[in-house]
This record gives C-alpha cells, sequence and structure tokens, in this order.
C-alpha cells in the first residue's frame, strides 16, 4: 500500500513520539502538530500548513490536569480546532485516543476526555475513537504527582496497564484504514494494583519514598476501586506487562550506566 501522510496531534509527547515511530516503520510520513513545529493547538495557528496533504489526524494529546473544568476546556479546544482545519483542508479521518471507562466516570481528567469524544462524535469529519487502559508509565506519573518529601500518597486503584508502544501501533492500524466509530478497546494484558505498581516502580528504579495508599473520595474514587475502569471481556489486550515493562525499563538504565 503506498504510504499516507498522517498528522500526529501532540506528536513530541510520551505516545505521541511511539506514534510517529510506527507512522515510519510502516511507511507512511508522519506530520507531527506542536508548537515546537510551528503548529500551536490552542490557538490553531499554524495547522492550516500541516494539515495538507494529510489523509489522518490522529490526536494524542494531553494535559497534566486534575481538574475537570480545565481538562474539559483544553480537550474541547483542541478538538475543535482541529477538526475545523481538517474540514478546510479535506483530511477524512480524525482518530482519537481516549481512556477506558471516561464516559462512566466523567469527573476530573477524565471529564475532559468525555468531552472529546462528544465533540469528535458531534463533529463534521469522519471519526475513529480508541479507548486505552493507563500506560505502565502511568505509575511514576502518579509517583512524581502525590509525592511531598520523603512521602508520596497513591490512590487505590485496580487497572490494566498496557504498553505505549502497543497503543501506538493500535492507532496507525486505525489511522491507515477508514473511520470505524468506537473501536475495540485496547487494554493490558493483567490487572493490576495501582499502589503495588508504584511500590514496584519504586523498588527496581532504587528510590526511597515512602507509599501511603488512599482510597479517594466520592464518586470517582468510587469507580477507581470497584472495576469501572477496567475493560470489558470483548477489549483487545496487549502483551506487555508491567513487570517486563520494569525489567526493560532497568535494563535502560544499566546501559545507559556503561
Amino acid at each position: 500500500m503506498q504510504g499516507m501522510k498522517i498528522a500526529v496531534a501532540g506528536g513530541t509527547g510520551a505516545v505521541g513520539r511511539h506514534v510517529v515511530d510506527v507512522v515510519r516503520e510502516r511507511g507512511h510520513e508522519p506530520v507531527v502538530l506542536a508548537r515546537s513545529t510551528g503548529a500551536d493547538l490552542i490557538t490553531g495557528s499554524g495547522l492550516a500548513d500541516r494539515l495538507d496533504g494529510v489523509s489522518s489526524v490522529v490526536d494524542v494529546t494531553s494535559i497534566a490536569a486534575q481538574s475537570g473544568a480545565t481538562s474539559t476546556r483544553f480537550f474541547e479546544r483542541v478538538t475543535e480546532n482541529l477538526l475545523a482545519a481538517e474540514r478546510r483542508a479535506g483530511v477524512g479521518h480524525h482518530l482519537a485516543l481516549s481512556i477506558v471507562g471516561s464516559d462512566l466516570a466523567p469527573h476530573g481528567y477524565y471529564a475532559g476526555k468525555a468531552a472529546q469524544e462528544r465533540a469528535v462524535e458531534q463533529g463534521a469529519v469522519p471519526w475513529t475513537i480508541l479507548r486505552a487502559t493507563q500506560f505502565h508509565e502511568f505509575a511514576p506519573q502518579i509517583l512524581g504527582r502525590m509525592r511531598t518529601g520523603p512521602l508520596a500518597l497513591i490512590p487505590v486503584m485496580r487497572c490494566q496497564p498496557v504498553a505505549a508502544r502497543e497503543v501506538a501501533s493500535r492507532l496507525v492500524d486505525l489511522a491507515a484504514g477508514v473511520p470505524a466509530g468506537h473501536a475495540v478497546d485496547l487494554a493490558g494484558p493483567r490487572e493490576e494494583s495501582m499502589v503495588d505498581m508504584v511500590r514496584r516502580y519504586v523498588s527496581a528504579t532504587g528510590g526511597r519514598s515512602a507509599l501511603l495508599a488512599i482510597p479517594v473520595p466520592g464518586a470517582f474514587g468510587k469507580a477507581l476501586r470497584d472495576g469501572t475502569l477496567l475493560a470489558g471481556t470483548e477489549a483487545q489486550r496487549g502483551t506487555q506487562t508491567f513487570a517486563q515493562w520494569l525489567d526493560e525499563l532497568g535494563a535502560g538504565r544499566e546501559s545507559r550506566r556503561r
């Protein structure tokens, strides 16, 4: 199949870098949409020029915010700007990465993802939405956000961590195809406890943080604990476990020390 031009919104981020790599490996041409490449997703400036000849846009943008209002404003604005630029450029496929359970627990950051899904569904550009579970990297992210000195407060949470690279591969598969609406969810190979994941990450990286498990109050906390954010039996499963990711992380750290 002849290569396509596939734009990646947020292509310099943790997931976006993987998507760009996979696009290139599959023989397609990646177009990174980020401020560093002259495309401002918040204002819409520079998007039109970057979308010339693009067949599909993959949106893997994110924001480091726990506020539902902040997250919602961000994802609504970015989606609005992307869809408007795509219509003008004649892009035929918009693909958004969302989170498993965002429709069932639209609180905090998840509220923004739920709003993003609604905007995509109501937009004029044919679309695909892929919901995935949290990435393996979510454990160190939680540790960084919740650490105060030597103590880290870790939410009690059931999750199914998946490799970001495997999510990227699935996104590119979808981007190279026809718009599919809601694609089958993608989850990691097994269920994990977030507290245990963070504890194992700290041990594997030689950290010294003391961890305190905290049940988050309210409806969102209940969703974290009761399995609302786990994928159903119909979901596709990745192959890399959290333990394998930790081994890979340790091998990379050892290699850099040599």
